[in-house]
């Protein structure tokens, strides 16, 4: 990731065999590279009804550790969405509370808590949706974590696709308490920060001229990631000084998916 020119927080150790190397956006949104550090705690929380690990271990078994598990949503109540979920059928398991020490920039360190509640749909096992409440905030000032050599300021589309978009209407609508718009090329949402696209897998392979395929088994995959940036210009230079190969087209700077990364990468403007 910092080939791509993205300054990456230190590691955050979870509480259940998994780790966070997070790399977070000045508009408030932020990635989460997971890595599992420790797999004897990660499996016995899996068993033991961690929704968290239990759908990390399936993604990276059936997507060979590459690309985007999941997708959060923040919230203010946690309680409230899990019972929701739940009323809708589309709870993936029971909510998680959990704490973790953080590094602050300065060298010193924080405690963050956080409660999450899980939403899926039984046609696809490797995906997860869910939601987290911050009992215990990030701190304001993080330090130029949020600032990128890419000019990068935030998340512009997380883009999916589907054999039938529709068919994930239900889910999307639930978990992000809005009507999606439904046009000839699939689902629109407009959340908070970002926009989530749910297109057809031939769609979205002649957006972004991919011809990497979504698993047979998959039904719903996460495929690709834009990001905002100040000056489309400075991250062409940063990737380019970086020997990170891109194309640029229709505006927009598009890294292919690579080892490590999984989903397309695109930058716009």
């Amino acid at each position: 990731m910092t080939a791509l020119g993205f300054t990456v927080a230190p590691e955050g150790v979870h509480p259940f065999g998994t780790a966070n190397a997070c790399i977070f956006f000045a508009d408030g949104s932020y990635l989460e590279p997971l890595a599992i550090v420790n797999r004897r705690q990660a499996s016995l929380a899996a068993k033991r009804g961690n929704v968290f690990t239990d759908r990390d271990i399936r993604f990276r078994g059936q997507r060979k550790r590459e690309g985007l598990s999941a997708v959060v949503v923040g919230t203010q109540d946690a309680a409230a969405d899990h019972s929701r979920f739940v009323d809708g059928h589309m709870s993936a398991g029971e909510m998680l509370q959990f704490s973790r020490p953080m590094q602050l920039p300065d060298g010193g360190e924080s405690e963050v808590s956080f409660r999450l509640a899980f939403a899926a749909v039984p046609e696809v096992d490797d995906i997860l949706l869910f939601s987290c409440q911050r009992m215990a905030a990030l701190p304001a000032d993080r330090g130029g974590l949020d600032e990128h050599a890419n000019a990068v300021t935030g998340l512009r589309e997380i883009v999916f696709s589907a054999d039938d978009p529709l068919e994930f209407l239900p889910l999307f609508e639930t978990v992000f308490e809005t009507q999606p718009e439904q046009g000839k090329d699939g689902l629109r949402i407009e959340a908070a920060n970002a926009s989530i696209r749910i297109q057809s897998n031939d769609t979205f392979s002649d957006e972004f001229r991919s011809s990497m395929k979504p698993l047979l088994s998959s039904r719903l995959a996460a495929r690709g990631i834009i990001f905002k940036t100040t000056d489309l210009a400075v991250t062409e230079i940063t990737l380019a000084a970086n020997d990170v190969a891109f194309i640029r087209r229709d505006g927009r700077v598009i890294v292919s998916a690579a080892p490590g990364q999984g989903v397309v990468f695109g930058f716009e403007e």
